[in-house]
């Protein structure tokens, strides 16, 4: 009983990992599929396995979208807390950081920032906000850390994603190799019959 219970329980989990992805099902019989309803011709159950799999590559690509947003905030964060941490170490200085900070894309100015324990910090949609040091570092490291958890989860979820993929090509291929062979037979039988 308790295996069964650790079972049910892995599978949930599982289930709830990739909550949003419906999963393929492998065609193991075809015969016994095509009898189902949907199913009243090949090309029906081919139309609905290729609608399915367009829906896996359409999540697929958003998928790859938000992993490619996320491989590129890591790197941000990091180099912003590493500013930060150096900042934090010549607040208690009274000489100013000589720095140059981007104006544009490959456009640089040099500037001399005075000690100070307040920095400003873009938030997105157009909102900056300002901070002490410890506060900004704090809400980074949290952020880097989110972000980098939601990165793996992403990375499971587009595994599981191809997985399902995979399966649904196999699928209709099987359906279509099933459709050939039937098609051959009747076309064999028609031409016993003529004989």
């Amino acid at each position: 009983m308790a295996a069964t219970m650790d079972n049910s329980n892995a599978v949930q989990a599982t289930k709830k990992k990739h909550l949003g992805i419906p999963e393929a099902v492998f065609v193991e019989d075809v015969d016994s599929f095509m009898k189902q309803p949907g199913n009243e011709t090949a090309d029906s159950a081919l139309r609905r396995l290729d609608e399915q799999y367009q829906k896996y590559k359409y999540m697929e690509l958003n998928l790859s979208q938000k992993k490619l947003r996320l491989k590129n905030q890591i790197p941000q964060i990091t180099q912003t807390l590493e500013i930060l941490r150096h900042m934090q170490k010549k607040k208690e200085t009274t000489e100013p950081m000589e720095t140059h900070f981007l104006l544009a894309d490959n456009v640089y100015c040099k500037a001399s920032v005075p000690p100070t324990d307040k920095v400003c910090l873009w938030l997105g949609a157009n909102v900056m906000l300002e901070y002490d040091i410890d506060e900004a570092q704090a809400l980074l490291e949290k952020n880097l850390s989110t972000a980098s958890r939601n990165l793996e989860t992403l990375e499971e979820d587009l595994d599981y994603l191809r997985d399902q993929g995979t399966t649904t090509e196999v699928n209709m291929a099987r359906v279509y190799n099933w459709d050939v062979k039937r098609r051959s037979k009747e076309n064999l039988l028609k031409s016993a019959a003529k004989s």
